[in-house]
């Protein structure tokens, strides 16, 4: 195979890949976890891949699949399975590989996964001085479509804030607001109790999108200072009792219920019979649910909790 064939029929700027179903090289690489895209792209021009024992140095090259590449002279490994993590990311950590000044990152926080494994990408942001739930994956698909504004996935936040504002102004979020030239999409805010004292409150803000320090300007356009956010929800998954620092697999029958990917559950066990409800069962539900999307003021355990593993786990 020349280069010229490798390289024939790539398609138009922007897109993914070919009415026929194939991708473009970098994309290829990008999707077995190697790095990111743009990485691949730059190993691609640096004249670092070869396909079929061809170098090739068009990051739009399109091919079928992945058998053949290899990067550096090593063959590039089949797609990992579709994982997804839940993560506490705590104050202080930027969410990004690496950063030029030396900051801490999210990636130097994560548990040792061990030799051959996956790399995790995260989905979406939170800022150097926000905390919560933050999402990990191994697949750049899925990661894309859990960032995507299209998707109208949730995302549920508490946060405290100083001042004073009414019911009618925090009501006026919902049909979205215009700050500074840049529209924001309708925004839920609740506050988390109607007795309040002081001038420190919690509120809930759910909101579609996830734009730049949104709900801080959106605070700030209400005539509140936000001086702690935490995320405690994104797309039906919630925080719920992860320890600051804890990386917890989402199993695949979760996966598949929110997003549609994974493997659907099935079991051969026999459904148990239902047991007779018990009176007063609903409010001890509400109560285990607001205990595990974090509506207590202590979110997370603390990390000298004997349950602070930083050791993945299935569940989710």
């Amino acid at each position: 195979m020349s280069q010229t064939d490798t390289n024939q029929a790539a398609p138009a700027e922007g897109s993914g890949g070919s009415s026929s179903g194939r991708n473009r090289l970098a994309k290829i690489i990008a999707h077995s976890g190697l790095c990111s895209r743009r990485e691949a792209e730059r190993m691609i021009e640096a004249g670092r891949v070869k396909v079929h024992g061809v170098v090739v140095t068009d990051p739009a090259t399109n091919l079928d699949d992945w058998q053949g590449v290899s990067v550096d002279d090593r063959s590039l490994s089949a797609p990992p399975d579709v994982k997804l993590y839940r993560f506490y990311k705590p104050l202080g950590a930027l969410v990004t590989d690496r950063d030029p000044e030396g900051r801490t990152t999210v990636y130097d926080l994560l548990p040792d996964m061990g030799a051959g494994a996956p790399r995790l990408l995260a989905v979406g942001r939170l800022d150097i001085n926000s905390e919560g739930l933050l999402l990990f994956t191994t697949s750049p698909v899925l990661k894309r479509k859990l960032e995507l504004p299209d998707s109208g996935l949730a995302r549920i936040y508490r946060v405290r804030a100083h001042g004073m504002v009414n019911d009618r102004q925090l009501a006026s979020l919902a049909d979205g607001v215009t700050i500074d030239e840049v529209r924001y999409g309708p925004v839920v805010v609740e506050r988390e109790t109607q007795k309040e004292s002081g001038l420190n409150r919690w509120y809930r803000f759910t909101l579609t999108e996830g734009k730049n320090r949104e709900i801080r300007k959106l605070a700030q356009y209400l005539g509140l200072q936000v001086n702690r956010l935490i995320r405690v929800s994104y797309g039906g998954l919630t925080l719920g009792s992860l320890a600051r620092m804890e990386l917890k697999e989402v199993s695949r029958a979760r996966m598949f219920e929110l997003f549609g990917v994974g493997t659907e559950k099935k079991s051969s066990w026999a459904k148990a019979k239902p047991k007779p409800k018990k009176p007063g069962h609903r409010k001890l539900a509400d109560k285990k649910r607001a205990a595990k999307d974090g509506r207590r003021m202590g979110v997370g355990r603390s990390p000298s909790s004997s349950r602070n593993s930083r050791t993945p786990r299935r569940g989710g």
